[in-house]
Formats: C-alpha cells, sequence, structure tokens
C-alpha cells in the first residue's frame, strides 16, 4: 500500500505531558495516528519550474523517500527531508522530495511475537521490494529494524549522527526509577528478547508480556493499567518530543541496548548516482564506523529475533569500544564481552566479538536457540 506526499514545512505538536504523573493521554491523543496524516503537510503543490529534476519526457523527477508510516518513522522521513534541505541548496524546491509511505507485514500484525512472525525482515520486506521496483530512490531506516544482510542490488552508505542510545524506563506512576526497585511479580510489556533476558536476569519474578505496536499505543497500554512499565528506546522518544515520558534513562550497566539501536540509515539502489551523490553527503563516519561494528557483532552471531542479543560501540579518544551480550529468553544464562581497537577495524572488531562470545557460550547454548519454538520461549517468559 503506497501514498505519496510532497513536502512541506510542518510544525511539530505540541506535547505537555506531565513527567510526575505519568499520564499520557495528551501526547496519545495528539499523536495516536499511523498515517501519512499524522505527519502531512499543509500544502500537496508540486512545482514544474525547475529543470534540475526534469526526467526525459519532461516529467518532474523529485527524490522518492520510502518510509513507513507510524509516527516515528515519519519523524524520521522528515529529519531526512530537513537534512536533504540543508545540506543541498536544490532540494528547497518545490517539488523537489516526496515521501512515499508503506506499509510493512510488522506494522499490520501486531498479535503476535517478531519471534513467532519470522524476524526483523518484517518491517523491510515491502520497503526493499519498492526500492528495487523503482517505486523510491531512497529509503529510511531505524538501523536497529534492518537486518544484517541486504538484497542484492542495494546498499545502506548512510548513518546520521546517532541519537542517544539507552532505553528509556517507564513506570506507570513514575515511581519506580530502576529496574531493582520493580516490585516482585511486577508486569512488563515489552516485544524485545533482549530487554527481557536482561529484566529477568535482574529478577526471575518479572512477568514479561508481548507488547508491539507504535510508541503512542504502547503509552496509552500502559496508562490504561495493562502492564506495571515498559521500555522503550530514549532515541525514538526524543525524536518525536516525547521523552518527558521516561521515568529514567537506563545505562549500558543497567540495559545494554539493541545493535543498531538510536541510529537512522539510508539505503538507496547500488547503481542509482544520483541517489548515492545526496544521502552520502549526510553520512556521519563516526556513527556509520559504530552501526557497522555491531552489525558485524550481530552477523558473527547469526542473530535472529529468538536470540537476546545486545552490542553498542562508541568511539572514545580515538578508539572504537565495543560491548556485547547474548543470553537466555529467561535470563537463566549471559555471556558478555568488550573489545576495543583503530576505528578503521570497526567491522573486524564486531566479528571477533562476535566470534568470541560464541565459542564462550557454546555449541550448546545456540543449539537450545533453535530448537526452542515461539510458544516454548514465551512460556518461560511468561511463567
Amino acid at each position: 500500500e503506497l501514498q505519496q506526499t510532497s513536502l512541506s514545512l510542518q510544525t511539530k505538536p505540541d506535547l505537555n505531558t506531565q513527567k510526575a504523573k505519568m499520564k499520557f493521554s495528551s501526547a496519545i491523543s495528539l499523536l495516536l495516528v499511523g498515517s501519512a496524516a499524522a505527519f502531512a503537510p499543509a500544502s500537496t503543490s508540486q512545482s514544474r519550474g525547475t529543470a534540475l529534476f526534469m526526467a526525459g519526457d519532461g516529467e518532474i523527477k523529485p527524490l522518492r523517500i520510502g518510509t513507513r508510516g507510524s509516527p516515528l518513522a515519519l519523524a524520521q522521513a522528515y529529519e531526512t527531508r530537513e537534512r536533504l534541505m540543508e545540506k543541498f541548496p536544490e532540494m528547497n524546491e518545490e517539488g523537489a522530495i516526496e515521501i512515499c509511505v508503506m506499509k510493512t507485514q510488522g506494522d499490520m500484525i501486531l498479535d503476535k511475537s517478531l519471534m513467532e512472525l519470522g524476524g526483523k525482515g518484517l518491517f523491510t520486506k515491502e520497503l526493499d521490494t519498492a526500492l528495487l521496483g523503482d517505486e523510491v530512490d531512497i529509503c529510511v531506516h531505524s538501523m536497529k529494524d534492518v537486518p544484517t544482510w541486504l538484497p542484492e542490488g542495494t546498499v545502506l552508505p548512510c548513518n546520521f549522527p546517532r541519537e542517544d542510545t539507552n532505553d528509556a524506563f517507564i513506570y506507570k506512576d513514575g515511581s519506580v526509577k530502576r529496574i531493582e526497585d520493580l516490585p516482585d511479580g511486577s508486569v512488563i510489556g515489552t516485544a524485545s528478547l533482549r530487554r527481557q533476558a536482561q529484566l529477568m536476569a535482574k529478577n526471575p519474578t518479572l512477568k514479561c508480556v508481548n507488547f508491539r505496536g507504535n510508541v503512542q499505543t504502547r503509552l496509552r497500554k500502559l496508562d490504561d493499567g495493562v502492564v506495571d512499565a515498559t521500555l522503550l528506546a530514549i532515541a525514538g522518544l526524543k525524536r518525536m518530543d516525547m521523552d518527558d515520558c521516561a521515568t529514567s534513562v537506563l545505562d549500558w550497566d543497567e540495559m545494554l541496548p539493541a545493535v543498531a539501536q538510536g541510529a537512522i540509515g539510508v539505503q538507496c539502489r547500488s547503481d542509482d548516482e544520483r541517489s548515492l551523490k545526496y544521502i552520502l553527503g549526510l553520512n556521519d563516519p563516526d556513527t556509520h564506523a559504530c552501526v557497522n561494528c555491531e552489525r558485524a557483532f550481530l552477523e558473527a552471531l547469526d542473530g535472529n529475533c529468538k536470540t537476546p542479543i545486545a552490542g553498542q560501540a562508541r568511539i572514545i579518544d580515538g578508539k572504537i569500544k565495543f560491548r556485547g551480550l547474548i543470553a537466555m529468553p529467561d535470563g537463566s544464562l549471559k555471556y558478555e564481552n568488550e573489545a576495543e581497537g583503530d576505528v578503521d577495524d570497526a567491522v573486524e572488531i564486531g566479528k571477533k566479538a562476535g566470534e568470541e562470545l560464541k565459542a564462550q557460550a557454546g555449541d550448546k547454548f545456540f543449539e537450545m536457540m533453535v530448537e526452542l519454538s515461539p510458544q516454548q520461549v514465551l512460556g518461560q517468559l511468561t511463567k
């Protein structure tokens, strides 16, 4: 399903969330929309007066940005548009950029966990198809949703400067600020096995329940008392001016983030010189190196949505420093390691860290993960 909208300046909604009470009703009522209309421009007119984007038949050829339709995905698409306009004057021409919104299977099926549905590619397959079919020119992704492999004929050479990578902890009334202080038996809403494993490693009495949908849907469920607490990437909350909803922000020792969390990536066809020129001009080399390190770690582990995996890299004093983690879904087993080296060796550092953790955990660990059905894993988590 594809909708196209030409872009104009937009005003972000005013979200006056009351942090002390942690009531999210105003934020939800303003942003609980999963369509292009939530971020639609005031005008849909297009100028035909520029030769820069003129195709051979005289038609305007705008740069088409493919994106999912969630509020967060649309905020990221608009950030891409703003960066293009700041970097390239011709992108300020009316009609120079279009946003193409599409629904993915992962967006449409919300009553099952990602593990049951088959993995992260559920959020990118439709975008990949549109890109290869020349329906769009570039695709904007939350990098943690992108599989470690890319379809042949596509590249992902661009990451924007990274947002805070940590997880936000959100408790129903704001009174609990640390995982360690959660009352025994608390119900935590999360669709992430990575978060579930680390939560249950700290307190095996916690009950984790599948919690999918966009940010606003999850906050509404929390406000309605469906769960006691939830965790979300603080990066996404910040991009929607909703970070006041966070009770606290967890550091790496409390909750190691997902591979590539907080990073936006832009993909295009490998032979599309025009798109490559534009998106390479937006790339942040430090973020790109850290993301590549983390994804090499994930690839070395053959990571999928059935295996709780966390991995983060950061550049400190000119060196890249990496921390990785794998665990059983119930938190009963957990393996961690750290590595560092030259930034130019980022991919090799991540790959070796993954290989070391794989050897440390042993073949039996991964055999158990393969043998576990989604229902068995979820049974462990909700026992």
